[in-house]
């Protein structure tokens, strides 16, 4: 299944992705040339530690394009529904629409979304069945990405033996603890807000249980795994190949799982 571009117009949601881009595109630029690259020039570091930065960075910056112009799983106006299946779809009662169950109209969007679990303004997306799986990734690479900077910059002042060669014309040194401070800064404000929310994704996954269904209380036994935990993150991630859980450059393939169960609530 290829990967349908979705773009959603939303001034709000533009302004919150493009913060993000930002924080992103500065600790990328800064970082290298603050750190890595004139501790490796000394000796102080390994070329590993700088490949594995931008590694880093570059998955992280993938799942977030990927996520917010993926299609989150946007109902077309006249789906064709199985006999079989009927009975598990509902009629929206904002768009008139027939939908399958655990789906959920989006207000923002316009649209009903399959297995939504909440829009997100820092991918100016919904997040539903066919994106959820880079969002959790986008979650997962912002706090690996935002803890790796926060020891960089710990290990610049406290751990790295200090630089003997600084070229003080140069502007990221003659500014080094300000940008250092604003990296810092920006991490820790990054790496709290995106660990709580990828702990509430993970709890989800493993109770089989989305967003607003916690938020509308539609679901018995939440704290309760309807299904075994390698099931539900293979539903979500598309593959029962946990390595290709952690790659944000493949295309997700929807597993094929008994439709009375997939959208039983």
């Amino acid at each position: 299944m290829g990967l349908q571009i979705h773009f959603v117009v939303d001034p709000q949601g533009w302004c919150c992705m493009g913060l993000i881009i930002f924080v992103w595109l500065y600790n990328t630029i800064f970082i290298p040339k603050v750190i890595l690259f004139p501790h490796y020039e000394e000796g102080h570091i390994s070329a590993v530690a700088i490949l594995c930065y931008y590694f880093c960075s570059l998955f992280c910056i993938v799942s977030l394009v990927r996520a917010s112009v993926a299609d989150p799983g946007k109902l077309p106006e006249n789906p064709k529904i199985p006999i079989t299946e009927r009975e598990f779809w509902e009629l929206c009662n904002k768009c008139n629409m027939l939908r399958p169950k655990r789906s959920h109209h989006c207000s923002r969007c316009g649209h009903c979304v399959r297995r939504m679990d909440h829009h997100c303004p820092w991918i100016n997306n919904c997040v539903g069945e066919d994106n959820h799986w880079l969002f959790l990734q986008l979650c997962f690479y912002t706090q690996i990405l935002s803890s790796y900077t926060l020891i960089l910059d710990f290990c610049h002042y406290y751990y790295f033996l200090p630089l003997k060669k600084d070229n003080w014309d140069v502007f990221v040194f003659r500014h080094e603890l300000a940008l250092l401070r604003i990296s810092a800064f920006m991490g820790l404000i990054i790496l709290g807000g995106i660990s709580g929310l990828f702990y509430t994704q993970l709890i989800g996954i493993f109770t089989d249980t989305t967003s607003i269904e916690k938020m509308s209380h539609c679901c018995e036994d939440i704290s309760r795994p309807r299904k075994p935990w390698q099931q539900t993150f293979s539903e979500v991630f598309g593959t029962r190949w946990k390595i290709l859980w952690f790659i944000p450059f493949r295309q997700r393939q929807p597993l094929r799982v008994p439709y009375h169960f997939a959208n039983h609530v």
